[in-house]
């Protein structure tokens, strides 16, 4: 091979040499032009985002200010006082229109071993307990509504019939105006827990103890 070509072959070699690393370059600006910091474009704000609780007091101050805030309280006040007055009547008890007797067994099925506080075992699982073993109906259980004129009468001659021993529940009504009209403490089944439990489904319903059952009267 003559000189003037060595020189001339030698000469692309280093074209191609440099193009080569020209192109690695060119691959690694992007990753530096990433981590540069490229200066601010338009106009920069400061984050500004109001204090939450200076946002409520700043609205109950106003809710003072207005009379707002003691609308509120009076409402909220007299809403109680309903709620306690006239609680929630149970929807899914009617009025008895035609008599029945029927019974309910609280006999129990211990579903987990009871212990004493040194953990020996004194009621295993699977064991029946009646609490009627234990412990006596001492008054008879009256449910009724207050609503009902009829219902408050039939109530009163129950009341009389045994002498006063019997426990007053109510499904409907005020139990409060009837306590303080009658002297007497007066309940509520809240909820209606007490004549689900029973499976009571009118009033007046009679509720009294008959050896280790309950006996029930739904009675007109």
């Amino acid at each position: 091979m003559r000189s003037s070509d060595v020189r001339q072959h030698r000469a692309l070699q280093v074209l191609h040499t440099c193009a080569a690393v020209l192109a690695s370059v060119a691959l690694l600006v992007p990753v530096r032009a990433a981590a540069q910091d490229l200066g601010v474009i338009g106009p920069v704000y400061a984050i500004a985002e109001p204090n939450l609780m200076e946002v409520i007091l700043a609205r109950l101050r106003e809710a003072e200010a207005s009379g707002a805030l003691a609308k509120l309280q009076r409402e909220a006040r007299s809403g109680a006082k309903r709620e306690v007055e006239h609680p929630a009547a149970v929807t899914r008890v009617t009025k008895t229109t035609r008599p029945r007797s029927f019974y309910y067994d609280p006999t129990i099925v211990v579903p987990y071993p009871i212990t004493d506080a040194e953990g020996r075992v004194i009621v295993s699982p699977g064991t029946q307990v009646n609490p009627l073993d234990t412990v006596s109906l001492s008054k008879q259980l009256l449910f009724f509504d207050a609503r009902d004129a009829g219902q408050i009468k039939r109530a009163r001659q129950l009341l009389d019939r045994y002498h006063g021993k019997v426990k007053l529940i109510l499904t409907g009504g005020s139990y409060l105006d009837l306590a303080r009209k009658w002297r007497l403490p007066v309940y509520y089944d809240q909820q209606g827990a007490l004549t689900e439990k029973l499976r009571i489904g009118h009033v007046p319903a009679l509720v009294s103890q008959d050896g280790k059952r309950l006996r029930i009267d739904e009675i007109l």
